[in-house]
């Protein structure tokens, strides 16, 4: 039996009482019932759709009532009335003064207006980039093995592993790894997630700005993704001071979240961009290779060596209607599903990041030992 099948099943325990005959009798006798549970609902994905119905049954509660009301009295009104009568009424008795006609458009105009406004604001994604690192920090799926073995870091069967992995996965022979992941030294530091974040970040963003031709001054909003890797400043601030934002840029840095926090980062810059209008948004996302290299021989905290590699994209998102002939795409529906109230979800996470973290903190107060 699958193992979702078996979770919709409630075992019930039922006392039968003291049997009266046979070889057991005078013994208390019970029974079991299977019976099968209703689903739950609160946990069901189906959910968010009834949710996304009834709120938009209520935003738009006033025109379903009043838009069928007018349509039946006009229809009986009209319907009443022959040809002939009915254009009589319209060519002949029609006599509306210039000040009823005045406020009948003035009302019209105010109600579609504020129908508009109402409204939610459009999200176009003007242009986008991806940085591409130089050509020295290509490395094929031989390079990669051949640099693992030449580090010293791994010993033959971890680097078999890894050679099973890389064949089988996604990457390819046009991928980048930064020089100092094979390094002799320690790269999982501050200072190489700063020099690595640094590259790849400024280097999307300068693609981008040249690209759509907008100042790092018109940005509005600005939202970085990184999941791993969060210093202190954040890297939100990196790109503020490096290229000289001003000062009442909404400015938000994301970690911790996992690969969902590309969907989270689009969300809440288009939140942002319905509540301050004609602006601009910025949505960066990456993520530190060299930071979260593992030099060791666990396999299961090998396989993130063989699947991220370094790089990073820029989006520049806007609410301004001027920006509507020269963009890409607009974002019209985006719905999100948190699972994190469900046990089996929120302890999905494997618990390669927690041992990463450890060895880091070890390694910090190593080097913090040795400077005292």
């Amino acid at each position: 039996m699958a193992r979702n099948e078996q979770d919709l099943l409630s075992p019930e325990i039922v006392n039968c009482g003291i049997k009266s005959s046979g070889p057991n009798s005078g013994s208390l006798t019970f029974s079991v019932r299977v019976q099968r549970r209703i689903p739950d609902f609160l946990q069901s994905v189906s959910l968010k759709y009834v949710k996304l119905g009834y709120h938009y049954l209520i935003n738009r509660g006033i025109y379903l009532a009043t838009i069928p009301v007018l349509v039946l009295v006009f229809s009986a009104e009209v319907g009443s009335l022959s040809r002939e009568e009915l254009w009589k009424k319209l060519s002949e008795d029609a006599c509306y003064d210039l000040a009823t006609v005045l406020s009948f458009f003035t009302v019209f105009v105010f109600t579609i207006s504020v129908y508009f406004m109402s409204g939610p604001r459009s999200i176009y994604l003007i242009d986008f980039a991806c940085f591409r690192p130089h050509d020295d920090l290509k490395e094929t799926k031989e390079q990669f093995i051949e640099m693992a073995r030449a580090s010293g870091k791994f010993d033959e069967a971890s680097l078999q592993f890894q050679k099973r992995i890389v064949k089988s996965s996604g990457v390819g022979d046009e991928t980048y790894l930064p020089k100092a992941v094979m390094s002799d030294e320690n790269s999982a530091t501050m200072k190489e997630g700063r020099l690595e974040a640094s590259t790849v970040m400024f280097g999307a963003l300068d693609e981008l700005f040249e690209k759509t031709r907008i100042r790092p001054k018109d940005v509005g909003v600005l939202v970085v993704n990184c999941s791993i890797f969060n210093p202190t400043p954040s890297l939100s601030a990196m790109i503020i001071n490096h290229y000289k934002m001003r000062g009442n840029v909404l400015s938000y840095n994301l970690g911790g979240m996992g690969c969902s926090t590309r969907l989270i980062a689009v969300d809440l810059a288009r939140d942002m961009l319905q509540a301050n209008p004609n602006n601009y948004a910025v949505v960066v996302n990456t993520e530190m290779v060299g930071y979260n290299w593992y030099p060791g021989w666990d396999r299961s905290m090998l396989v993130p060596n063989c699947f991220f590699r370094m790089g990073s994209s820029a989006v520049l998102l806007s609410n301004c209607r001027r920006d509507y002939r020269r963009v890409k795409y607009s974002l019209e529906h985006l719905v999100r599903t948190h699972k994190g109230a469900d046990d089996r979800s929120f302890r999905f996470v494997p618990s390669v990041f927690f041992h990463h973290s450890c060895l880091d903190c070890l390694t910090f107060c190593d080097q913090f030992n040795a400077t005292l």
